[in-house]
């Protein structure tokens, strides 16, 4: 373990994320980790690291660092390409840096969340085993909180680099769709018709009351009749519906349990998308199949082994 970066300037929200601690859910511990999976494993994967290792997840607008090893790097995710000494380098691809370099980030695109691996993955400090930043609880990552100026980001031993220059161009998902596939959550009966008609004919804006643990959509009010329904376990993607008729799409801090009806859920292979979405953006949902899920999930997993291949 050695200093790899130096932090010149943070970025709006930049923090140390790997996987998370989904053994601790029963405990009433959220899963946590990075936002966009997907791209946090690509990312590992271009350095030629396991894609349990950290990265940083960087929201909106990325980090200034200065490299103190030679390493190799990758960007992936959307809304940001890294600019190495001044100069833009292509994100989705594995990138090698010397000691001094500078490595800072420019906007392209549409806006959301980036994700930087190092050859060797970032440390931070582990808890209930995992190192992912959880801000609410102050643990994991660079002591529970985001970078700040002045911090210093350890990496473990170089491991060998990876194969030729990758890239995973074709691997990329389309970040500019705003429509996420979803199947009927538990509770979906209990949506009136023209709630329904609305939650799949109209669209959705992610309010400003957003973050990690979960999406507030400003829209159509929904109405769920019933009577409350007993506190239940949830999943990242399940789009719970208050009283309000204001859905929540939760996310990767989301609750582990809770009451509220669940209308829908985001299927695995649209979390990558959903996990981009900020404050502002317009979402829409679009009801799939169970073979439809299964098939996108699929046609991801190959994009990812398509990044570990030989």
């Amino acid at each position: 373990m050695s200093a790899a970066f130096q932090v010149v300037e943070p970025g709006l929200l930049t923090t140390i994320q790997d996987l998370g601690r989904l053994g601790a859910i029963a405990g009433g511990v959220p899963p946590g980790g990075p936002m966009d999976r997907f791209a946090h494993r690509a990312a590992n994967l271009l350095v030629g690291n396991p894609v349990s290792d950290a990265t940083l997840e960087c929201t909106i607008t990325g980090p200034t660092l200065i490299s103190e090893i030679e390493c190799t790097v990758a960007v992936t995710g959307s809304g940001l390409v890294p600019v190495i000494d001044g100069a833009e380098r292509p994100a989705w691809t594995a990138l090698e840096l010397s000691p001094g370099r500078r490595l800072s980030f420019a906007t392209r695109g549409r806006r959301g969340r980036a994700y930087l691996a190092v050859s060797g993955g970032f440390e931070g400090d582990r808890w209930l085993g995992s190192r992912s930043t959880y801000l609410l609880a102050a643990r994991g990552g660079m002591q529970g909180r985001a970078l700040k100026s002045g911090d210093v980001l350890e990496a473990s031993a170089r491991r060998t680099p990876p194969l030729e220059r990758r890239r995973a161009l074709e691997a990329v998902p389309d970040y500019s769709t705003r429509t996420l596939a979803v199947m009927a959550g538990p509770h979906a009966r209990r949506l009136d018709g023209r709630s329904k008609e609305s939650l799949f004919g109209e669209a959705f804006t992610v309010s400003v009351d957003s973050n990690r643990m979960g999406a507030r959509l400003d829209g159509p009010a929904l109405i769920a009749k019933g009577e409350d329904v007993l506190t239940f376990g949830l999943v990242a993607g399940a789009v719970q519906l208050p009283r309000s008729g204001q859905p929540i799409l939760l996310l990767a801090d989301h609750q582990t349990a809770g009451g509220y009806p669940v209308i829908a859920t985001v299927v695995s292979a649209a979390m990558p998308l959903a996990g981009q979405l900020v404050p502002g953006d317009e979402v829409r949902f679009e009801l799939v199949t169970a073979a439809r899920a299964r098939a996108m999930r699929q046609a991801m997993n190959e994009a990812l082994a398509s990044l570990s291949a030989p």
